[in-house]
């Protein structure tokens, strides 16, 4: 058995928005060192801080508290400024503009005890039909992937928050979401050097933790996902590009894995593989699962001292470089964070065939979904009564509820002079029926690939936090000029 308890190289979840006195034995009797949290965990902000204060002082001076705080629909903190999603980052085309996110992300994290986000997104969104990325990437272009999402993580590792790039070798180019099915990417290795895996290689330097992707990719290995696979992640990430930084999975309990291997495989495989942390979310019998199978296969010899030895370290490093902590963040700087957030909105903003603002004292039929629960991944869409907020200064403006925009049928709407908005606040592409539809606009506030399914004048941008939709109001105002190019092919 090694010196280590192999609850170190398990990171966990929890269940409310407080340390329970049965969840912190659990933590204390493992030896658990690393909690993600999840949007089931924030409550006020105050409370954050507490909660931090004292899964800090269970897990001790190498704690690490990490959570999603990507931008755009990927929040879990949405109490801090809203930063934008990587594809708005990637419509601006900012360096600058996007290391300044990042820092400010990582100034609201620091605040609220975070150490650990997991961002920014590395994946070359290239397939309009991913599920799940979509604006979560900063471009279809890896070169300028490159650029705008090291530029992200340099901003947030200069104010002490380490990132973790995502998803290795790369998520982009999948037709099926991980969370739900296994996904195959079937391209061979020179495919992926050209796209998925530039970016990856790019940055691994800079890089302090890369996460894993639930993929399949037969050309490379056949057998195994990229998390429980060798050949990736020891042969190419550890062996040919030398990364010495941490390696952690994706969650192991994400459908790709959970009902093909099971919590306890999976999580020696992950490690036998080359990872140095799993993510094994659920209960804590659930937990306790992972982390005994960790212990058993240390014992037997299927994980060796020295992989454990190794593993361990890394993660000390990491904990000691970005120590949880509870910085100050009122007044002042917050406000500029706020400012900088929406600036960088509504410089995202993007027109597309000709698009123009309606008059004011145009007549305005305006189709939204009231509601849009969120799907796991992301955050909750827009309100219908935030679209109907959009329009407060267009008196002969009104507002349409669709029960299921995705279903809308064209033939009945009326044609009596109104000009036709939709306002699509639904993260899932429109189905075939969508390629009848005429809007005289079209306001694509989520997934920009939308735009591809229904014709005519389109406005993206790239998702719902409060700055972009201020930036769309101004547009519909005119008071802003829309002067952003799509980082991705959305049609002419």
């Amino acid at each position: 058995m090694t010196a280590f308890h192999p609850g170190q190289l398990v990171m966990v979840d929890i269940q409310g928005k407080s340390l329970d006195a049965a969840t912190a034995a659990f933590l204390r009797e493992n030896q658990v060192r690393a909690v993600c949290l999840f949007r089931k965990n924030l409550g006020t902000e105050a409370e954050v801080r507490q909660l931090t204060r004292d899964l800090r002082e269970v897990m001790g001076p190498t704690a690490l508290i990490g959570l999603d705080q990507e931008g755009g629909s990927v929040v879990r903190a949405t109490f801090l400024p809203q930063a934008p999603s990587a594809m708005a980052l990637g419509a601006a085309d900012d360096e600058q503009q996007a290391e300044n996110v990042g820092a400010a992300v990582a100034r609201g994290l620091a605040s609220i005890g975070i150490n650990w986000n997991f961002a920014p997104v590395l994946d070359i969104n290239n397939n309009p039909a991913n599920p799940v990325i979509a604006e979560r990437s900063f471009s279809e272009d890896a070169d300028d992937v490159t650029r705008l999402a090291g530029a992200w993580m340099r901003g947030s590792l200069k104010e002490g928050v380490a990132c973790c790039v995502k998803h290795f070798p790369g998520h982009g180019d999948t037709h099926v979401d991980s969370h739900l099915a296994l996904p195959t990417v079937d391209k061979s290795r020179a495919e992926l050097d050209a796209l998925e895996l530039r970016p990856f290689k790019a940055l691994r330097d800079e890089a302090p933790a890369v996460m894993t992707a639930h993929i399949v990719y037969p050309q490379i290995d056949p057998e195994h996902p990229a998390t429980l696979s060798t050949k990736i992640l020891r042969d190419i990430l550890r062996n040919e590009w030398g990364y010495d930084g941490v390696v952690i999975t994706d969650a192991l309990m994400m459908k790709a894995i959970f009902e093909r291997y099971g919590y306890a495989r999976a999580a020696v495989m992950a490690i036998q593989a080359g990872a140095d942390m799993i993510l094994a979310q659920g209960d804590l019998e659930e937990q306790g699962k992972s982390i005994q199978a960790l212990k058993d296969a240390f014992a037997r010899g299927e994980l060796t001292a020295e992989q454990g030895r190794v593993a361990c370290a890394r993660l000390d490093k990491l904990a000691a470089a970005y120590p949880v902590r509870h910085d100050d963040y009122t007044g002042a700087p917050r406000q500029a964070d706020d400012q900088l957030m929406r600036q960088a909105w509504a410089s995202g903003l993007t027109v597309l065939r000709g698009a123009q603002a309606p008059a004011k004292d145009a007549a305005l039929r305006v189709f939204v979904q009231p509601e849009v629960p969120t799907d796991g991944v992301s955050e909750a869409g827009p309100s219908g009564q935030q679209i109907v907020d959009l329009f407060a200064s267009f008196p002969n403006a009104q507002v349409e509820y669709v029960d299921d925009i995705l279903a809308m049928d064209w033939a009945s709407v009326p044609n009596d002079g109104r000009l036709n908005i939709v306002a699509s606040t639904h993260r899932m592409r429109y189905a075939e029926n969508a390629k009848q539809w005429r809007p005289d606009l079209h306001l694509v506030l989520w997934n920009p690939f939308q735009a591809l399914d229904v014709p005519g004048p389109t406005v993206v941008t790239w998702g719902y936090a409060d700055g972009a939709l201020a930036g769309l109001q101004a547009w519909l105002q005119g008071d802003l000029q829309a002067t952003a190019q799509s980082p991705v092919q959305l049609g002419a």
